[in-house]
């Protein structure tokens, strides 16, 4: 047995041609069929009346768990996933550093197949420093021995592959494939990553590069499949 997992950078519903287009998402979303997927610049819009989170668990049929990490008057903005599995815990994490755009993480516990999912979904910040911060206060969250698997997922910025915050997440949960997801129409930057403990469950880790995918959103999706057996 197995579960899918992804993460996708929305990046606010906007696609590339600039157009405002949640339909596109929701029909990327579609296409990925996964158990759980992370989102980041999950931006509060009025779509057919209602949220535009609740707007893409309603066309997905999936739990929407909302992490917004900035609070406006008009728009809330950050974080998000979705899912099919039972949700046994979900709790945000504050990840902001003075001066800088606000940044979270949601730390969210599931039950997948009768085992407990530990899944940690980011979107992290744009200077070296930020990052390297924000790496050390996420691996505090992975107490080894609590749940079954861990998960740590999202956009993590990081384009320096021999920086710092990469070489630490490879060190405490293995390496994983290196998958090009930015931008979406000719991607060659890998700032979506996901991480899995124990490395021997993940499977299989990929860019989901559909024709719709590489215009909903600046970032393609990326998927993997874990082993739960």
């Amino acid at each position: 047995m197995s579960l899918t997992v992804a993460t996708y950078n929305i990046h606010a519903c906007i696609g590339t041609d600039g157009r405002f287009e949640p339909g596109r998402i929701a029909g990327v979303l579609k296409e990925l069929d996964v158990d759980v997927v992370a989102l980041q610049e999950v931006e509060h819009h009025d779509v057919d009346g209602c949220d535009l989170l609740d707007y893409l668990a309603g066309k997905t049929g999936l739990t929407a768990i909302a992490g917004p990490n900035l609070m406006r008057e008009s728009r809330h903005y950050g974080n998000a996933i979705l899912t099919r599995l039972p949700i046994l815990a979900s709790n945000p994490v504050d990840l902001s550093l003075p001066g800088r755009e606000p940044r979270g993480a949601l730390n969210v516990t599931l039950d997948g197949n009768g085992r407990r999912v530990q899944i940690v979904a980011t979107h992290l910040g744009l200077m070296p420093g930020e990052r390297r911060h924000q790496v050390r206060e996420l691996l505090k969250l992975f107490d080894i021995g609590l749940t079954d698997i861990y998960v740590l997922l999202g956009d993590l910025n990081e384009w320096f592959l021999w920086g710092r915050p990469l070489r630490w997440l490879h060190a405490h949960f293995k390496s994983t494939p290196h998958c090009p997801t930015f931008p979406s129409r000719w991607p060659f930057m890998a700032l979506d990553r996901l991480w899995v403990h124990p490395r021997r469950r993940l499977q299989k880790v990929e860019a989901h590069t559909s024709q719709l995918a590489r215009i909903a959103s600046d970032h393609l999706p990326l998927k993997a499949v874990i082993k739960t057996d």
